[in-house]
């Protein structure tokens, strides 16, 4: 029994026709492929995902390249991801990348090779220009959520301005003596997310002529607990205000503050960075972004690469690779989408003691 001919009966129409319909490659009328989708309704047909990937050159697949699978942002990222490729009937292969360089090659140079994905995403991490070039090589479209990668389609906030946001907020408060408690390495690293958050808080604090202090540790709610007593359990030397990276850090100084029995804001003001969903029950002030929505809007850019390229074959832009069978697509010239952010005000920060009031 063949379920296609079958299929292609009851609908009335050709093989040829039901397994357009179906697929999505080639014309049909909209009348046809309802048709055609109404009839495999009736016989419980199902398209195989690997004779579909045979017709088609998709897989149906994206690749998702991660650092953190724990990390709030990357989570959101992630879900927003998620529910968006389901939207497109697509499946997602997630690799969580490690820090060792054995592990980080494999992955760029072996285990995205060798799968077939029609797209390839990367969250929250810094390729080298070794993987970038990996990546590259593929031929298949590819974005990057959470920094700018160069010559890759990138999505990112502008984490320098938000960083000086977050700063200025404080000093317009009358703050003088404020703390940046950021990412361990990010002096050293001017180009990664917390470099540039550090950057942003150091140009800030420079216009208004005062001295920065930076306190390293995790870009997480243990490192911001962790760091804080290292900075406001002394009260002779305590800041009257600590801008936190990310509002992680910046909620694990709020607890470790009413530990030590530090008031949040009379004593002490705290800032952070992202829009963290425990914010607003923490009464944070931060500046806030939406990695749900970064995580969707990748997704709409990479199948914008993947609706070209399926064109491309009419305008010279892709062609069929001898050896895999899959179609390559040239894709245009990178973008960087820049991510809105804004400044939410609660609690967690008030005027310093003594500032005149505002």
């Amino acid at each position: 029994m063949n379920a296609l001919a079958d299929l292609a009966r009851l609908a009335g129409v050709s093989k040829a026709t039901a397994s357009r319909a179906l697929s999505g490659r080639g014309y049909v009328s909209e009348r046809t492929r309802d048709l055609v989708v109404d009839a495999a309704a009736q016989i419980g047909y199902i398209v195989s995902p690997n004779a579909a990937s045979l017709v088609t050159g998709q897989t149906k697949n994206v690749g998702v390249v991660i650092p953190f699978l724990s990390g709030w942002f990357f989570s959101e990222v992630l879900e927003g991801t998620e529910a968006a490729l389901l939207d497109r009937e697509y499946d997602m292969t997630i690799y969580n990348l490690t820090t060792a360089a054995e592990g980080r090659r494999r992955i760029f140079e072996f285990f995205l090779a060798r799968k077939r994905f029609d797209a390839v995403m990367i969250i929250g991490v810094e390729p080298s220009e070794r993987e970038v070039a990996s990546l590259r090589r593929l031929g298949r479209p590819l974005v990057c959520v959470g920094g700018p990668v160069p010559g890759v389609h990138s999505i990112a906030m502008d984490d320098t301005a938000a960083a000086r946001l977050a700063t200025e907020h404080l000093i317009a408060l009358g703050h003088t003596r404020i703390v940046h408690i950021g990412g361990s390495g990010a002096e050293g690293h001017p180009g990664s997310v917390h470099g540039k958050r550090f950057e942003g808080y150091r140009q800030a604090m420079n216009a208004s002529g005062l001295p920065y202090q930076f306190a390293p540790t995790r870009m997480s709610m243990p490192g911001g607990f962790d760091a804080a007593f290292g900075v406001i359990s002394d009260p002779s030397v305590r800041p009257s205000a600590i801008f936190a990276a990310c509002d992680e850090i910046a909620l694990g100084v709020i607890v470790a503050a009413r530990q030590l029995g530090i008031r949040v804001p009379a004593d002490l003001s705290v800032i952070g960075i992202d829009g963290h969903e425990y914010a607003e029950m923490f009464g944070l002030t931060t500046v806030e972004q939406s990695p749900r929505d970064q995580g969707r809007l990748a997704v709409e850019l990479l199948m914008r690469q993947l609706d070209a390229g399926q064109a491309a074959p009419d305008v010279g832009q892709a062609a069929p690779d001898s050896v895999s069978g899959l179609t390559h697509h040239v894709v245009p010239e990178p973008e960087l989408t820049r991510i809105p952010v804004s400044l939410v005000e609660r609690s967690s920060t008030g005027p310093s003691a003594g500032a005149p009031p505002r």
